[in-house]
């Protein structure tokens, strides 16, 4: 059965935006020059549909990079852009580039599971997040540990009900000091 992967960047103290929803911090490293090819793009390989929160989706669902972007950026943007979508919201507005569901439900989620096909990635946000992790529906964490200290702003885990036991499976440092981590549910 597929697994669902929770990856996310996140900073040393545990934030994925900063107090105004900046991400900014992301320009002090990176985890594709690890070596080896890159390890977001061997993730994206791994994968053929993505879950949302509805504000995710409308900021990042289908954000298109400037003009001027690099070639790398406009290349990650066409693979998340290639993969299935499935928004988790109880009050957006159907766009026909994504599939909508109203809550999280356990049920839909294994039956999405069962489908044939790669690994589902876990955006989030920070809710949708919270919800698949308090009803045990993550299946493995890739977290990409940036080398920076906000002091504030959106936790990556906030409201979890219960202990999550984990089992590291690798651990991989960049030059830039960017630290993948990548955990299966134990």
């Amino acid at each position: 059965m597929r697994k669902i992967v929770l990856n996310l960047a996140v900073t040393l103290d545990g934030f994925i935006e900063g107090p105004n929803g900046e991400i900014d911090w992301l320009e002090t490293g990176s985890y594709n020059e690890m070596g080896d090819g890159s390890p977001f793009e061997k993730f994206m390989n791994s994968i053929d549909t993505i879950f949302y929160g509805r504000i995710s989706y409308n900021k990042w669902g289908q954000y298109q990079p400037e003009g001027n972007a690099s070639t790398e950026e406009k290349k990650i943007w066409e693979s998340v852009h290639s993969k299935n979508k499935y928004v988790f919201s109880g009050n957006a507005v159907p766009d026909g580039k994504a599939t909508y569901i109203n809550s999280v439900s356990p049920n839909k989620i294994q039956e999405i599971k069962s489908l044939p096909g790669k690994d589902i990635w876990l955006y989030g946000g920070a809710g949708l997040i919270t919800s698949f992790m308090n009803e045990g529906l993550v299946d493995a964490y890739s977290l990409a540990v940036y080398p920076v200290i906000l002091g504030e702003g959106k936790p990556l885990f906030t409201g979890i009900q219960n202990k999550v036991g984990l089992q590291l499976r690798t651990v991989t440092a960049s030059p830039s000091g960017v630290v993948l981590m990548e955990y299966d549910k134990a």
